[in-house]
């Protein structure tokens, strides 16, 4: 079931939740609406889904239109972040509840929730209820309960949010390998980077109600469209530089070759330098670097992250080095070393830092 959005519009009072956006999403795909609380990705989600109308614009299923279509001939399953389980049925009658509204043969209801308890990998717990199990768990039997009735689409709004961030990855792990077995059309919504770049084929980036990027997780990371992709996804430098001639001046001595299409040009920028794109060396390594001093270093996790302060005029940056790159410099908190920039990314305009 492919999934199209035309020039959709939602508007609560005086607000604009979803402003004049389309995109598409290819059958079987799984895709993340990623973005801050408040651009607008759970409003689109509920309006897909038929829980809200939209003021104007059409949402078209397969290329038959839906946008008046009532939320029970929709055939989609929808998954809340809270779960939302009936805590006075057990997890078998739990799961079979849609099958059953829909009064289908008892044998059949019988075999689907066994195949999903199987799917889900929670076969012993049929006869236990919601407070029994963990999050994760619980969490699992939502899923299966949306898949019972066999969904042409998925939908789930923020599917891990009321995780602790160890089963959340290992859930985001199950629901990826899930996805490769059943190959339903899915949407998912987060306001979480790492779980939207590992998870989906395609990310769609939502802000203030708008889209400012749709690509693969590569795509958004490594070539963002606007100032905001760059910012929202991952930590990142931020400087108010200029393009003189051939060169990018991010800051007082820092430099980095200006781009193709801004070469030449003597204009004020943004750039943006992710911390693991900063190079670290204790001699000057060309005419693009600068030196800079050691304040503070966080010797936490698969990385080491090192606050510098540009000697020249007094900026702050984040770097962050290999522990093997980390060991080799021997950084301590007032070492003076140089920084060179690399994978400058470059906007022309004003941006709110």
């Amino acid at each position: 079931m492919s999934i199209e959005v035309k020039n959709i519009t939602k508007r609560f009072g005086s607000f604009t939740a979803v402003d004049n956006v389309s995109l598409g999403v290819p059958s079987g795909s799984l895709v993340a609406l990623l973005g801050p609380s408040g651009s607008g990705k759970t409003t689109l989600l509920r309006i897909i889904a038929g829980l809200e109308r939209p003021d104007a614009g059409s949402i078209h299923f397969h290329q038959e239109d839906a946008t008046a279509q009532p939320v029970r001939h929709r055939n989609v399953g929808f998954v809340f972040q809270h779960y939302a389980l009936f805590k006075h049925m057990t997890i078998f009658d739990n799961i079979a509840f849609g099958l059953k509204v829909r009064k289908r043969p008892k044998e059949e209801i019988q075999e689907r929730v066994r195949e999903l308890l199987r799917l889900i990998q929670l076969e012993t717990v049929e006869q236990r209820y919601p407070a029994q199990l963990s999050g994760g768990q619980r969490q699992r039997v939502a899923l299966a309960r949306a898949l019972a009735t066999r969904p042409q689409m998925l939908l789930l709004d923020e599917p891990f949010g009321a995780l602790d961030a160890k089963v959340r990855k290992e859930l985001r792990q199950w629901i990826r390998q899930l996805h490769e077995e059943i190959k339903v059309t899915s949407l998912f919504v987060t306001h979480d980077q790492e779980e939207a770049l590992e998870l989906a084929d395609q990310v769609v980036l939502m802000n203030k109600g708008r889209v400012e990027q749709v690509g693969t997780p590569e795509e958004v990371y490594n070539q963002p469209a606007t100032p905001f992709v760059v910012n929202f996804l991952g930590d990142v430098n931020i400087f108010r530089a200029r393009v003189e001639g051939e060169k990018v001046h991010l800051a007082a001595g820092l430099e980095a070759q200006a781009p193709a299409h801004l070469s030449g040009a003597d204009q004020e920028v943004m750039a943006f330098v992710r911390p693991h794109e900063i190079e670290v060396d204790l001699a000057r390594k060309n005419q693009n670097s600068a030196l800079a001093q050691v304040r503070r270093v966080l010797p936490i996790g698969s990385v080491v992250t090192v606050e510098m302060m540009l000697m020249e005029d007094g900026k702050v940056v984040e770097v962050e080095l290999s522990r093997e790159r980390y060991a080799a410099l021997r950084l301590v908190p007032g070492a003076q070393v140089f920084l060179t920039p690399r994978g400058v990314k470059v906007f022309v305009g004003h941006y709110e830092i």
